[in-house]
């Protein structure tokens, strides 16, 4: 069964969600890549704002392609997560709620997912196409120049999403390894 959610995301439907739920968001999300969190810190650490109010958002992990004509957006598959694992504590503390990417996510993270009550969720990797179709508008916000990995707004409808660490720090990605384990060791 897939749980259905709409960002802003709040303290309470971050504690229902489990690792390993199968979601589908609806809402406001944002683009950033690792170059647009390193000037989120930077801002942050100078005592200055963000490009936008990071409060019970998501951030998406993802370089998006051109758009094609009358197409909100190109192709948007999740990047690489570990990348921005450097800056995901920070912007938990100040109320990031939820990540999107793929791949695994180091200790510190789970630690701020935990401390903060966060969440982290896979999108499908190589279906960037069917990821796109849940696009239904984009909006260039900030950092221009960064080309694909500029910040954008999007609205998505839909968009099919694993939780892959929840809040209390489960990790699918290990839940998932271990119950394979066990089913072939029978």
């Amino acid at each position: 069964m897939k749980k259905r959610i709409t960002t802003p995301l709040t303290d309470d439907a971050v504690k229902e969600l489990k690792a390993g739920d199968s979601v589908l968001l609806t809402g406001y999300i944002y683009t950033a890549r690792d170059a647009a969190h390193k000037r989120f810190i930077e801002l942050l650490n100078d005592g200055k704002d963000l490009p936008f109010d990071i409060k019970g958002q998501v951030i998406y992990y993802v370089g998006p392609t051109p758009a094609r004509e009358g197409m909100p957006i190109g192709s948007a598959g999740p990047t690489t997560s570990y990348r921005m694992d450097p800056y995901a504590p920070k912007l938990l503390e100040i109320g990031l709620k939820g990540m999107i990417g793929k791949g695994s996510r180091n200790d510190e993270v789970i630690n701020a997912i935990k401390k903060y009550n966060g969440v982290y969720f896979a999108a499908i990797g190589g279906a960037a196409a069917l990821t796109a179709k849940c696009v239904k508008s984009s909006e260039l916000i900030a950092y221009e120049d960064l080309g694909a990995e500029a910040v954008r707004r999007l609205y998505v409808e839909d968009l099919p999403l694993i939780v892959v660490i929840d809040s209390e720090g489960n990790n699918y990605y290990e839940i998932g390894q271990r119950e394979y384990l066990s089913s072939i060791n029978k």
